[in-house]
């Protein structure tokens, strides 16, 4: 048997101020790091598949597809440092990679929880000026605009996350004459801790979610109203829009309850809600909970595939492309081989 704190308060001197402690079985960390490591490889290989093909196909990506691609893109960073994480829960949650991976990884981290919402609140907007008022923003809808919208999102992800590279620490703690090495947040002080536990459910849930409600809102209505007399280009627009609509619906499923423990651990850091009991399950749930929606970045390529027609048919040209472009270096280099030979034996 491990003890596992959910969660342990540490204090600034390196000793854990308060803990609410519960028994947990060894094979629970190798479950969850296994876990950890399989969602981790595989969003690695969809997501650079995912972006392989948008960036190799011989035509532009639609300002759908930029914002899509940095999706991935962003995908791509948060199951790369994952494996460190997967690595500190095998070894029953002691950091062992020091203090600069700590702040790096969770940077990772946190950047993409804010850059996925706001890239899907981007596509959102997209999906909405494209089907609900098509003419009076079609100047608006041009590719280098969305690059430049996906650059505010990046650089308004980091910002967001200056607080994990300044309070976020790689060090040992002691705990009954023991050294446990921890990547954890340090905060200074309670409202310091406050201001920055509650940025995340801020503007990672509350600011978004009324927007990307009141698009897919009219979204589907523009839908159903002139669905029967859609014209090809609208059709290909309608298309774009379900694949849209099937990634949201994964992106609430996926981090919605994520979102939730937040808020109630907020209540909790402000002293509203308490006890062991709940400190616990809390800290249960919250594990849990952050693990399905790390699943959102292996699910998101899937969905690409299934949903999307557009980007299969974009896959099927990207390996004809790639195929033919073997078959003439091929034929180009046995070629090439036959006449040297045929030089020689003239020579000869």
């Amino acid at each position: 048997m491990v003890v596992l704190i959910v969660p342990v308060n540490f204090s600034k001197n390196g000793t854990i101020a308060s803990t609410c402690s519960n028994s947990t079985e060894a094979w629970v960390y190798s479950a969850l790091s296994g876990y950890i490591f399989t969602i981790a490889v595989l969003g690695i290989v969809f997501n650079l598949l995912v972006l392989m093909v948008f960036c190799l196909h011989k035509k532009p990506c639609t300002v759908a597809e930029i914002y899509l691609s940095n999706l991935a893109a962003a995908d791509l960073i948060l199951m790369s440092v994952l494996p460190f994480w997967g690595i500190n829960t095998l070894k029953g949650f002691n950091w062992p990679f020091g203090n600069a991976l700590c702040k790096l990884v969770n940077i990772s981290l946190n950047m993409n929880v804010y850059c996925n919402i706001y890239f899907l609140v981007m596509v959102s907007i997209d999906r909405f000026m494209a089907l609900v008022q098509p003419l009076s923003h079609e100047r608006i809808r041009r590719p280098k605009y969305a690059k430049l919208c996906c650059l505010l999102v990046w650089c308004f992800g980091l910002l967001l996350s200056i607080p994990v590279l300044v309070y976020r620490e790689g060090t040992l703690f002691h705990y009954q004459n023991e050294a446990i090495p921890v990547c954890q947040l340090s905060y200074p002080d309670d409202m310091i801790k406050l201001l920055c536990e509650g940025m995340l459910p801020v503007f990672g849930f509350l600011i978004p979610i009324p927007i990307l409600s009141y698009c897919t809102w009219k979204i589907i209505q523009a839908l159903n109203n002139r669905l029967t007399e859609l014209s090809s280009t609208q059709k290909t627009e309608h298309k774009a829009t379900t694949l849209i609509l099937a990634v949201l619906l994964a992106f609430l499923i996926c981090w919605v309850p994520f979102h939730i423990i937040k808020i109630m651990q907020l209540l909790l850091y402000a002293k509203i809600v308490g006890g062991c009991t709940f400190n616990n399950v809390l800290g249960i749930s919250g594990q849990i909970f952050t693990y399905l929606a790390y699943f959102n970045s292996v699910l998101n390529p899937i969905l690409y595939v299934i949903v999307g027609k557009t980007f299969r048919k974009k896959v099927r040209e990207v390996f004809k492309l790639s195929v033919g472009r073997k078959t003439m270096t091929s034929s180009f280099n046995s070629t090439r081989t036959f006449q040297l030979r045929s030089t020689e034996c003239v020579s000869r």
